[in-house]
């Protein structure tokens, strides 16, 4: 009978490594969900080049399993559809990991869906503090507002700004920009001497901009997504004439990003903004990123979103080398936690605590490179931690 039930469990052991291995070579499936029509296109399409363009440079097998990417369209800030296609890509499609979302509202939908479903879910874009703690299987590779705010409130104020007026788009991530850039610049000894909020993707912030003036700061702290709202809001800029009134201009990088820096023109020039990635950033990893990007997508221009896409893919990439192709949401968070890489931004780090991203923040200043407008970097705030959830 010993003898029966040691062979039994022996079997039962050979066949349950048997399977585990079946699973880890069969082709591994990552959701993909992204704006790709509708006011935030631009997002899906830089996020998805980025994620082409690794898998171009380093091949569709890891670990021996064949990489297969299915992109679902969220449309834009969309809960309930980004919802259903988290549903749909882990009932229907069997997906081993979820992947995407641009846009705060989307993300917090998903998160239930990636916690019942046990699979991880790696963050590519949206950039509210909180996320990560929605569910212990995200993992975010691009950033988060209070990041970004937080070394730009320090450079306002070693730079002789006492008194600023912070404008931001009234959902999460504004909130959280607005929140941070306020807390750190006061605790510094800067005066907030007044805020508001302004809805998404309003056409006209010519009214918000005359309360700026009416308040006569020193600097004006601004947050919108990325898109068409900073052209609208580059050009109220120029046309109230801030800079004119002696009211610097100053940002997260949202506001000055590659993809609208041509439509806003002369109107970008000068701005001051803190970020963590830059066309322009000076290294050899990025030049190599933009050259080959430039070749692949020569009608379009690299930015945070296409960074983000592409270091997702490699965070993807390292993590299942390290898991021996062993995509389940345990092995994976185990295996992304503390991860260290070069990117094209700069060297990065996942926060074994977090989830979050560790990385550099630079402050930049809009300037024409050889005519062409870019967000020159002369400043940088090293290994930044989101103060969101540090508390600093």
């Amino acid at each position: 009978m010993k003898h029966f039930t040691r062979r039994a469990a022996t079997a039962l052991l050979v066949a349950g490594a048997a399977s585990l291995a079946s699973a880890q070579t069969k082709d591994l499936t990552i959701g993909v969900i992204l704006p790709m029509s509708g006011s935030f296109a631009a997002h899906g399409k830089q996020i998805k080049h980025g994620i082409d363009l690794y898998m171009a440079g380093h091949g569709d097998t890891v670990a021996g399993r064949k990489i297969k990417l299915i992109v679902k369209d969220d449309t834009g800030i969309a809960p309930p559809v980004a919802k259903r296609h988290a549903q749909e890509l882990l009932v229907n499609d069997k997906a081993d990991i979820l992947a995407g979302f641009s846009l705060t509202p989307n993300a917090f939908a998903a998160a239930p869906i990636a916690t019942q479903g046990n699979v991880p879910m790696v963050v590519l874009n949206a950039a509210t503090s909180s996320i990560t703690e929605k569910s212990p299987n995200i993992v975010r590779v691009s950033m988060t507002l209070p990041q970004n705010a937080m070394p730009m409130a320090r450079w306002a104020w070693d730079n002789g700004i006492k008194t600023a007026y912070t404008m931001v788009t009234d959902y999460g991530p504004g909130h959280d920009a607005e929140k941070q850039f306020q807390k750190t610049f006061q605790e510094l000894g800067g005066k907030i001497v007044g805020s508001v909020r302004t809805p998404v993707n309003t056409p006209d912030y010519s009214p918000f901009l005359q309360r700026v003036l009416d308040a006569k700061p020193d600097a004006a702290f601004f947050f919108v997504p990325n898109g068409e709202d900073n052209v609208a809001l580059a050009k109220g800029i120029k046309e109230r004439g801030l800079e004119k009134a002696g009211v610097k201009a100053i940002a997260t990088g949202d506001v000055t990003d590659e993809e609208e820096l041509a439509a806003m023109g002369d109107a970008a020039m000068g701005m001051i903004t803190s970020y963590h990635y830059s066309q322009a950033h000076d290294s050899p990893e990025n030049k190599a990123f933009v050259a080959a990007y430039t070749k692949a997508y020569p009608k379009d221009r690299p930015n945070f979103m296409a960074a983000a896409g592409y270091d997702g893919m490699q965070m993807i990439y390292q993590a299942l080398e390290k898991t021996k192709g062993d995509a389940s949401a345990p092995a994976f968070m185990a295996a992304v936690k503390g991860m260290k890489w070069t990117s094209p931004r700069g060297p990065v780090q996942i926060d074994p605590e977090t989830r979050d991203i560790i990385q550099n923040v630079y402050i930049r200043k809009v300037e024409k490179v050889d005519g062409v407008l870019q967000n020159v970097e002369f400043a940088t705030y090293e290994a930044v931690k989101d103060p969101g959830k540090s508390g600093k």
